[in-house]
C-alpha cells in the first residue's frame, strides 16, 4: 500500500467517506478487517486514504448488504472494476439482486394482504389458526383458506398426521382429482360409469388417508365440506364436486354394501 506524507488529489479520508456515504468510521474499519474493503493508500501519519473507485466498491457491499447477504456472500460476490464492463456487470448483477427482492417483497405484501382478510372472516382471535394460516401462505398452498372451517381439533389431527412435504403432496393429488371430477362433470359423466367410480374409490381413499381411518371424523369433514354459497373460486369448484359425487358416492357405496356416512350418523 502506497504511503503518502499529505492527502493527494483524488483521496479521501475515512471520515470523508464515511460523511459521503453515510455509514461510520467504525463500519468502514470493519470492512477493512473483514477483507471487504481496505483502503488504497495511507498518509505517514497512519490515516486510511481512500479513491472514487473504493466508493464504487463500498456502494456495491452496502447495496448487497442491504439485501440480505451475509459479508460472506459478498465478499464472493463483488466483481473486480477494473473496466466500464466490470462495472456494468457489477450494476447488473446488483439489479438483479433487486429485483429478485422485490419479487419477495411483493409475495410477502400478498400473503400480509391474504392473511389480513382471513383474519377479518374469522370470528374470534386465534393465533393458532393465524400461524396455520401463514405457514401454509409461505408454502403457496393454495388451500389455505380451508384453515379457518376447521376446528382445533380438525387442526391439531392435520398437525400430527402431516408434515410440510407430506401435507403439500395430500393437497396436490386432493386438487388433481377434484379436477378430474369437474371435467366429469362438464362431460356429464353418468355416476354409475366406470370412469366415475374408478375416481370416486380414490377419492374415498383420500378420505380415508386423511382421516387415518378414523371414522368419528366424518361428520366434521361433512360439516367443513357442506358449502351452500361459495365465496371464493375454491368453494365455487368444491359445491361442484359436492353435487356430483353426491350420488357417485351412493353407488359406490351400495356397491360396497355398506354407508360409512349413515353409520357415524347413526
Amino acid at each position: 500500500m502506497a504511503k503518502h506524507k499529505a492527502i493527494p488529489p483524488g483521496f479521501m479520508t475515512v471520515g470523508e467517506v464515511a460523511k459521503k456515504i453515510g455509514v461510520t468510521v467504525r463500519t468502514l474499519q470493519y470492512y477493512d478487517n473483514e477483507g471487504l474493503l481496505s483502503p488504497s493508500a495511507e498518509s505517514e501519519g497512519g490515516r486510511r486514504l481512500y479513491t472514487d473507485k473504493d466508493l464504487v466498491t463500498l456502494h456495491q457491499i452496502i447495496s448487497l448488504k442491504s439485501l440480505g447477504f451475509s459479508l460472506d456472500d459478498i465478499k464472493h460476490r463483488l466483481i473486480s472494476l477494473e473496466t466500464p464492463t466490470d462495472v456494468a456487470n457489477a450494476l447488473t448483477e446488483q439489479a438483479d439482486s433487486i429485483r429478485e427482492k422485490i419479487e419477495q417483497l411483493t409475495a410477502s405484501l400478498a400473503a400480509i394482504e391474504q392473511l389480513k382478510e382471513e383474519v377479518l372472516q374469522m370470528q374470534t382471535v386465534n393465533f393458532k389458526k393465524y400461524a396455520d394460516i401463514i405457514v401454509n401462505l409461505q408454502m403457496k398452498n393454495g388451500s389455505y383458506y380451508l384453515i379457518k372451517r376447521f376446528d382445533d381439533d380438525t387442526l391439531d389431527h392435520i398437525r400430527n398426521r402431516f408434515d410440510k412435504e407430506s401435507g403439500l403432496n395430500f393437497v396436490d393429488r386432493f386438487n388433481r382429482l377434484r379436477d378430474e371430477i369437474i371435467e366429469l362433470q362438464k362431460a356429464s359423466v353418468s355416476p354409475e360409469s366406470e370412469k366415475c367410480q374408478r375416481i370416486v374409490k380414490e377419492y374415498w381413499g383420500l378420505i380415508m388417508e386423511f382421516t387415518n381411518g378414523d371414522m368419528s371424523m366424518l361428520p366434521k369433514l361433512m360439516e367443513i365440506g357442506n358449502i351452500d354459497t361459495a365465496t371464493n373460486a375454491w368453494e365455487e369448484r368444491q359445491k361442484i364436486v359436492n353435487e356430483y359425487l353426491e350420488p357417485a358416492l351412493q353407488v359406490y357405496f351400495s356397491k360396497l354394501g355398506v354407508n360409512p356416512f349413515e353409520e357415524v350418523q347413526g
